[in-house]
């Protein structure tokens, strides 16, 4: 019986390192801080843990998640952002799956000059103007001419009043951002 006691603790001391970190298949929420309203709604949501151990965040793509506690992950998006000069001073928010349940749907990510930023459900066949409706539309004050993909870290510029561009294809974790209107461009 007490080599039965000893083999559980000295498994139970191996597995305390992994308590608390994050997993690959899993997801993870996540909330900013410190920045004006709109862009909180860009960022805010939950996110998948690819299975290479990565999230797809809006403006900066993939970043490293699994295997870190989610303080540490807080702590790596909040430099990122800053480094990339996004945000001057971002606190970030970062709740691990603690369910043991892996996210169910995939989103793209909405931001910018439309209704309802944030996650929209991604569903095989999601178009970039689809996407963009389910997120309420662009604002009075958005463009559709100069709509930016952000796809694994590259992005692209789509005009989106041409009919070609609409049926453009997105992928799960995409992050799409409709600008705001230039002063001169049509009302």
């Amino acid at each position: 019986m007490k080599s039965l006691f000893t083999a559980f603790m000295a498994m139970a001391c191996m597995m305390m390192p992994l308590l608390g970190q994050i997993q690959a298949g899993k997801s993870v929420s996540i909330s900013i801080l410190g920045v004006p309203p709109e862009e909180k709604g860009r960022i805010d949501g939950a996110y998948p843990v690819a299975d290479n151990g990565t999230i797809n965040m809006p403006f900066i793509g993939a970043v490293r998640a699994a295997g870190l506690k989610p303080e540490v992950l807080a702590a790596a998006l909040e430099a990122r952002y800053r480094g990339a000069q996004i945000f001057r001073s971002p606190t970030f928010q970062v709740v691990s799956d603690t369910e043991g349940a892996a996210l169910d749907e995939s989103v793209v990510h909405l931001g910018g000059q439309v209704g309802r930023p944030g996650p929209v459900k991604y569903q095989r066949g999601l178009s970039l103007w689809q996407a963009i409706q389910a997120g309420g539309g662009p604002t009075p004050f958005g463009t559709l001419k100069r709509v930016q993909l952000l796809r694994g870290g590259k992005q692209r510029q789509y005009d989106l009043t041409k009919l070609e561009n609409m049926q453009i294809t997105l992928e799960p974790n995409d992050s799409i951002e409709v600008p705001q209107k230039r002063p001169w461009e049509p009302k």
